[in-house]
């Protein structure tokens, strides 16, 4: 029997998947609570625990021992472009892509202000783009001078204007930074290039913050494959739109992910206009796109979503009193394991559920605007049009453990009163029932046939 250990630290629980490579069946899965503070062996030491009695009470050898991360925050960066709706843009785009959660975007030359601010959320990784090749030179070398001086951020990826590039690293390499020189985000204007990018952060995740978070002490675990986890998610996602040369994928899907800390959205898509008078403005869309919604989370940032959605309208969707919910909300930012214990409360987390995959994916989808010319009116698309998005994928714990799942995903769906907002319509609603996502991702990596027909089988419609 050929057999894959699929480990997930998370940020509240590390989980543990057993598979039957062969017959891509789940054999076992347990969890246990991460333990960043103590020692990260902790908790998956307990999930282990939980998986030895399918195997008559001793491990058996894994052939695959592949894990991803989301543990102490995961890994957090900052992008810095040119033009906020291009190369920063794209720069944000890379970022998130490889699994990143974005602390800060910036654009045109750095302030001292805004020094602080980045030297204030210590990311692990500083993201520098800037300039078309050929193009500014100026604004990227101002912003390495300013970088330099950091006291947060010592490795620093370079994807910006190949003609300073050079320059650019020399100026970071005498301050004492660690740097990475890749190729241009955006290379010419209106032409995406995130994926040498993607892969330089993820190279530096293995090679850096895997000492940071503590995770090298669980090296005799794992073989070869580590990501964050977002970054498993989305390989996973890719690995079911397209398939692989012996199996065939779904076709285009939206994966909403909700967390306690992040609502995560994830499109495979074009997106390109659906109807017929709309021409595409803006930067163009990846096919594979993921946005993280940091106030958007159902325990960690649970007073983030209540200050953004408001006491009232939220008490209003979950037909409870305002006191009622506000008590609820404090009370499960102050214990993150606390799970709904009666029908109201059950009320209350199945709202801010709801909320949440609604404002990600209003965040996430294309929008349209009328411009009004000689003509007569016409409509610009920005963003990705997913109204004709075939498949919508609901996965996090409140989804995965809601006793009416479809509920929650509802709130992601295209709204008669949002005309102008271009989020899936008729999709087929379907369940990670299994939270099985993140562990395809990482199976991908060696046995990507085999991580497709255990997404299928275990992502069910509901």
């Amino acid at each position: 029997m050929e057999l894959a250990l699929l480990i997930d630290f998370g940020s509240t629980y590390t989980k543990v998947t057993a598979v039957d490579v062969e017959s891509a069946e789940v054999i076992a899965t347990a969890r246990g609570l991460t333990t960043v503070e103590t020692s990260i062996l902790e908790g998956l030491e307990q999930a282990l625990e939980g998986i030895k009695p399918h195997f008559a009470g001793a491990l058996p050898e894994f052939q695959h021992r592949l894990a991803c991360s989301s543990a102490a925050g995961g890994l957090r960066m900052v992008a810095i472009g040119l033009v906020k709706e291009l190369t920063a843009e794209a720069a944000r785009q890379a970022a998130l892509g490889a699994g990143a959660r974005v602390l800060g975007v910036f654009a045109h030359q750095l302030t001292a202000a805004e020094m602080e601010q980045i030297d204030a959320g210590c990311p692990d990784i500083i993201l520098l783009a800037g300039g078309t090749d050929g193009g500014n030179r100026d604004t990227i070398l101002h912003n390495a001078r300013m970088l330099a001086a950091a006291r947060c951020g010592s490795t620093i990826i370079v994807a910006g204007n190949k003609s300073a590039a050079e320059e650019v690293r020399d100026i970071l390499v005498q301050a004492g930074k660690d740097v990475r020189v890749t190729a241009n985000v955006l290379p010419e204007l209106n032409k995406l290039n995130v994926e040498p990018a993607r892969e330089t952060i993820r190279r530096t995740f293995l090679e850096k913050i895997v000492e940071a978070k503590g995770l090298r002490r669980a090296e005799r675990y794992i073989q070869g494959v580590l990501m964050p986890t977002p970054a498993a998610v989305l390989n996973a996602a890719k690995l079911l739109a397209t398939g692989t040369g012996e199996e065939p994928g779904w076709g285009q899907l939206v994966i909403v992910d909700i967390g306690g800390a992040t609502t995560d959205v994830h499109s495979l898509a074009e997106g390109y206009p659906t109807r017929s008078g709309v021409t595409f403005k803006g930067l163009p869309e990846p096919f594979a796109k993921r946005t993280v919604e940091g106030d958007l989370g159902m325990r960690v940032s649970a007073l983030s979503l209540l200050e953004t959605v408001g006491a009232r309208k939220l008490a209003a969707i979950a037909g409870r009193p305002e006191e009622e919910v506000i008590s609820y909300v404090h009370a499960v930012h102050d214990n993150v394991e606390l799970l709904p214990a009666n029908e109201n409360q059950w009320k209350i987390d199945t709202a801010m559920a709801r909320v949440a995959a609604d404002l990600a994916m209003e965040r996430h989808a294309g929008t349209l605007e009328t411009a009004w010319t000689p003509m007569g009116a016409m409509y610009i698309q920005h963003g990705k049009d997913l109204t004709r998005v075939p498949y919508l994928i609901g996965t996090g714990g409140v989804i995965v453990n809601h006793p009416n799942p479809r509920e929650i995903l509802q709130g992601a769906l295209y709204r008669q009163e949002q005309p102008t907002i271009l989020r899936p319509q008729t999709p087929r609603m379907m369940l990670d029932k299994d939270y099985i996502l993140a562990a395809v991702g990482l199976l991908a990596e060696v046995k990507p046939t085999a991580a497709l027909r255990l997404a299928k089988k275990y992502i069910v419609e509901i």
